[in-house]
């Protein structure tokens, strides 16, 4: 049972797309644990504004990524920061819920403390320490409240800097139910029920599209050499849709571009293989058994800064926590076709290297925690009880969810 509380007054900032996705699932914990005795605000897309969410301003300025991409747009983020942190202070939420895009809503917190206001800050989706700058952790324990952790080995080490991290598994796990209509896709798009289904996912960013989606061109067309019977699906985010379609005209292979989730999920459950930018659509293709290859790409500077830092040998989830390669990383100098290519053959030709990595996918989502409680709820369930032992005047307790 959730906390008995007050009615709960929350302000949530996301700041990217599956920043909105989370944002939109939380809620809809939140709302199934206390009902209408709940309000939000914030920042927020599509996924939260469905929720009842009415943002403050748009994500376009705040979904960027890579220094190229945000060195243009600091006066508008810094600006943005500046309104989201100014109405914090003013509306004086039970708490402030940082989702994910910690550029933008972590500086968002920082002066939220740098006014003066004694408002609970909660993290979810805590930047990657355990990869890179692990002093980050002991940076937000002054600024953050309670950390809702994403992975387990998370909570251990936010704690030993004094900041209350319980785990509440990754909330991608609970998108499973969305992975359905494979069948019925096809067949409202004519694909032949022979054709080989290759999903491409040039990621949710313009700055991720940029450097990706003309490799990725490349290696579909290399692809379809000897798949000639291959058929692509690529699902967009809506603000990108347009913007999508005009790169993909005359693209080697079939294609379609699909808009809203119910497709997204729906391509996933109907596809062979995937070709994705590295991100957290590789979790959501790892739940719905989808073999895939992982490309990324950013600026050379960029990537210069990041190898310094980078502490992990891999990027993708899966790879992280299993501790080996099981899904195939072209990064950098390896974002090739002439790399890409030989591994997405033998996704969509070779039974036993697809079937191999499917098991080692069911794996790594057991670890994310499939078998439990949905993630939303219990990350719902910290914070209603977190809000409740603050309200109560109580020091908050070491939470026991996720235990």
């Amino acid at each position: 049972m959730a906390p008995d509380v007050r009615p709960v007054n929350l302000m949530l900032v996301a700041g990217e797309p599956s920043g909105d996705q989370l944002g939109a699932e939380l809620m809809a914990g939140l709302k199934t644990l206390v009902g209408a005795r709940i309000s939000f605000s914030g920042v927020g897309g599509p996924a939260m504004a469905a929720q009842g969410l009415h943002s403050l301003f748009p994500l376009d300025a705040t979904s960027v990524i890579g220094l190229r991409a945000i060195i243009p747009r600091i006066p508008e983020i810094l600006r943005r920061v500046r309104m989201a942190s100014d109405f914090a202070v003013s509306s004086h939420p039970d708490a402030v819920i940082c989702i994910d895009s910690p550029e933008f809503t972590h500086r968002v917190a920082r002066r939220i403390r740098h006014l003066g206001a004694h408002l609970p800050i909660i993290n979810y989706v805590a930047p990657q320490v355990w990869a890179s700058r692990p002093h980050r952790a002991s940076t937000m324990a002054r600024t953050f409240d309670l950390v809702l952790a994403l992975l387990p080995f998370e909570s251990e080490l936010f704690e030993r800097h004094g900041l209350r991290a319980p785990f509440v598994g990754h909330p991608v796990v609970e998108r499973a139910a969305h992975m359905q209509g494979g069948t019925e896709l096809r067949e409202r798009l004519g694909i032949p029920a022979a054709a080989s289904v290759l999903v491409v996912l040039p990621g949710s960013r313009i700055s991720e599209i940029d450097p990706l989606l003309p490799v990725f061109r490349e290696t579909v067309a290399r692809v379809k050499e000897h798949v000639p019977e291959l058929v692509c699906l690529l699902p967009a985010v809506p603000h990108l849709v347009g913007n999508i379609r005009a790169r993909t005209e005359n693209w080697p292979a079939p294609l379609h571009v699909l808009e809203g989730d119910d497709d997204k999920f729906a391509a996933f459950d109907g596809a062979d293989a995937a070709l994705a930018a590295s991100g957290t659509v590789t979790t959501e293709l790892a739940l719905a058994n989808v073999p895939m290859a992982v490309a990324y790409k950013v600026g050379w500077l960029t990537y210069g800064l990041a190898r310094a830092l980078i502490r992990v040998p891999y990027l993708t989830l899966v790879n992280i926590l299993l501790g080996r390669e099981a899904v195939p990383e072209f990064l950098q100098g390896d974002c090739r076709p002439g790399l890409i290519a030989p591994c997405v053959i033998r996704l969509l030709k070779d039974d036993e290297f697809r079937e191999h990595q499917k098991r080692d996918l069911r794996e790594a989502i057991h670890l994310l925690g499939a078998d439990e409680e949905s993630p939303s709820l219990r990350a719902a369930r910290a914070v209603l009880q977190f809000i409740a032992e603050r309200s109560a005047g109580a020091k908050p307790q070491r939470s026991s969810i996720g235990t």
